[in-house]
């Protein structure tokens, strides 16, 4: 297990962005960065999505028509009442296409019935009301009664103006394609092939006419913009929770009539469009809408994928319904022998700060102000260290899971937070040097150090709680989620200690180079305060640089910074134990007292064993 900042140990772009010459990344065509550059090495970047269609883009598709964002891409239609002459529902250059009024005697009653029955269905599918107050069963009960409502309606329709063989029906919520078939199959129109909203389906001609030649059969294939928002990848009941599922095609559906066979004599192929583009290794699903007691669900039996690029899924089905694609970001493969080295080295450190902890606890001739900063940083990072070792891993109960992330994102604050306190501690020691008021920087920091090292971190989690609980907690550790920038509740603070520890330590090294300057006398003083200035040095490079490796981890050198940020990181504890005890010529001198007391009551104990053996009861045998 890597600590809970740890990067990926590669080239690995976020989301919607693509790796250049394995250095830097570049978000994808139609994404632009958070920060406004093109090429960025920052792991936390976010590629958002270019709206070509407000300004400053403001996309011109022509005369009665409008334009219609997507993630990463866009496209242009014609507005209700017109249509493209070449009968496509979508279109991109506005030069090569011009939307005619559909009002030609190609027209036919049919099509305004079709017109009509989109739009009715349209206020159904945008109502947001029963999204956001409707309970699952509710919500998968309406869904399935829709898609069912709209085959049925759409295929009857179909069905009474045979002589329109092909029809197009298109607003911002659905499209939908029509087919009629009058006669028998012949040999070079073997498959239909119908086209919705950057969607197709092929069927074969077989199935279509459902072998009834005595009248007309019709074969309709339609794509809802927004219902994927509702029946999402949550209604799919065979994820597994360590992967993020989500829906990344719009659901169509495909029926057949005037008889609603639902099984085929040969698969119907189905051709997605990705809704957001490019995506990262994936898991994917070909799913459709099963209808169950309870209302509905995604299930993937009889659905099988085909085939997937950048911008496409192919899968296909041995029965007719609805269907969509989900995609699942899997979990990244750790490096074993990092996980090998955080656990020895973070078992090391426990043992190392307990060790630590005991001596500042019970060494006397140490016990002043800068002794009790030690104890409480080693006393948070030894909570810390041993709830992450235990509990990082906890994913299965969600509640518990938030639980333990909320408390490693408080005790590593507040461990921090106490760098932060002695850093300061530091800095008005060294001030103190050309005007002797000791006492008052005892008197000041015992009168802030714990309201401010246990109650400010306290403070910044109990707002990141309120304001986004959900986020504690992952599919992948119990750790805070990259996601809306809810890390920057940790990485915000951290960044602002570092900095303002290396501000106090600059200040600590000009006071001291002046004060050596202009004093030849007050050497010991000098002295002792150059061994503090040395180990604040050693801790901060123990605890800030280290932790600074983590934005490193990016472009060819990820992997040695990885591998840096991990043995360095997790030997804090032996780290602190090293500079503050076994360097210390006090904490030698107790050192080296216990360790003769404890030979001396050795000694004493066995003694009186010896002499308890041979005791005053014990007579000497007698010659006889």
């Amino acid at each position: 297990m890597q600590e809970p900042l740890l990067l990926p140990a590669s080239c690995q772009c976020p989301e919607n962005a693509s790796c250049v010459n394995n250095t830097y990344c570049t978000c994808d065509s139609g994404y632009t960065s958070g920060s406004g550059q093109k090429l960025f090495t920052f792991p936390l970047e976010i590629c958002k999505d270019i709206n070509e269609c407000q300004p400053p883009f403001s996309v011109y598709c022509g005369v009665n028509a409008a334009c219609q964002n997507v993630e990463g891409s866009f496209y242009c239609h014609c507005v209700p009442g017109y249509k493209l002459h070449s009968g496509d529902a979508q279109f991109k250059s506005s030069s090569e296409n011009t939307c005619q009024d559909d009002t030609s005697s190609e027209t036919t009653q049919g099509g305004k019935e079709l017109q009509k029955i989109v739009d009715n269905f349209q206020s159904l599918l945008t109502n947001q009301t029963l999204l956001r107050t409707g309970e699952r069963q509710e919500i998968s009960s309406r869904a399935t009664s829709i898609l069912q409502d709209v085959e049925s309606s759409v295929l009857e329709t179909a069905l009474k103006t045979p002589e329109q063989k092909v029809q197009k029906i298109q607003n911002s919520t659905m499209a939908v394609e029509t087919r009629v078939i009058t006669d028998n199959c012949s040999e070079d129109r073997q498959t239909f092939s119908l086209n919705v909203q950057m969607n197709s389906m092929d069927i074969h001609c077989r199935d279509a006419i459902q072998g009834d030649t005595q009248g007309p059969s019709a074969v309709a294939f339609i794509s809802y913009s927004s219902l994927g928002n509702i029946i999402n990848a949550t209604f799919f009941e065979e994820m597994d929770e360590k992967d993020r599922l989500y829906l990344n095609s719009q659901v169509v559906s495909a029926a057949i009539g005037p008889k609603r066979n639902v099984t085929l004599s040969t698969p119907v192929m189905l051709t997605f469009q990705h809704v957001k583009i490019n995506p990262r290794s994936k898991k994917v699903f070909c799913v459709y809408w099963e209808s169950t007691e309870q209302g509905g669900q995604w299930s993937k039996d009889g659905s099988f994928l085909i085939s997937m690029n950048k911008s496409h899924t192919v899968c296909n089905s041995t029965h007719l319904s609805s269907f969509a694609v989900l995609m699942a970001l899997t979990s990244q493969e750790e490096d074993p022998m990092l996980t090998v080295i955080t656990y020895v080295g973070l078992s090391l450190s426990l043992l190392c700060l307990l060790l630590a902890a005991l001596t500042f606890l019970l060494c006397k001739a140490i016990q002043n102000t800068s002794t009790s900063l030690h104890l409480q940083l080693s006393l948070c990072l030894f909570l810390a260290h041993l709830l992450f070792l235990v509990g990082i891993d906890q994913t299965e109960a969600k509640v518990l899971c938030a639980v333990i992330a909320g408390v490693l994102h408080y005790l590593y604050l507040a461990a921090f937070t106490w760098m932060l306190l002695e850093s300061l501690h530091l800095f008005l020691t060294a001030r103190n040097l050309t005007v002797a008021n000791y006492s008052s920087i005892n008197r000041l920091m015992k009168w802030v150090m714990f309201p401010v090292g246990y109650g400010v971190p306290a403070m910044i989690v109990a707002i990141s709680a309120a304001s986004r609980p959900h986020l504690y907690g992952t599919t992948d550790r119990c750790w805070l989620h990259l996601d809306k920038g809810f890390i920057w509740g940790f990485l915000g603070p951290v960044c602002a200690i570092f900095s303002v520890n290396l501000v106090f330590f600059l200040l600590v090294f000009w006071i001291l180079k002046r004060k050596l300057s202009s004093l030849n006398s007050e050497v010991s003083t000098i002295q002792n305060t150059r061994m503090l200035t040395f180990k604040a040095t050693a801790q901060l490079f123990i605890l800030g640089c280290t932790w600074c490796l983590g934005f490193l981890q990016v472009g060819p050198a990820a992997r040695v910074m990885a591998y840096l940020f991990t043995i360095i990181n997790s030997l804090q504890g032996f780290f602190i134990f090293l500079v503050y005890c076994l360097l210390s010529q006090q904490v030698q001198k107790q050192y080296q007292k216990w360790f003769r007391e404890m030979l001396k009551s050795k000694s004493e104990s066995e003694t009186y064993t010896l002499s308890s053996k041979v005791g005053p009861d014990s007579k000497p045998s007698e010659d006889k």
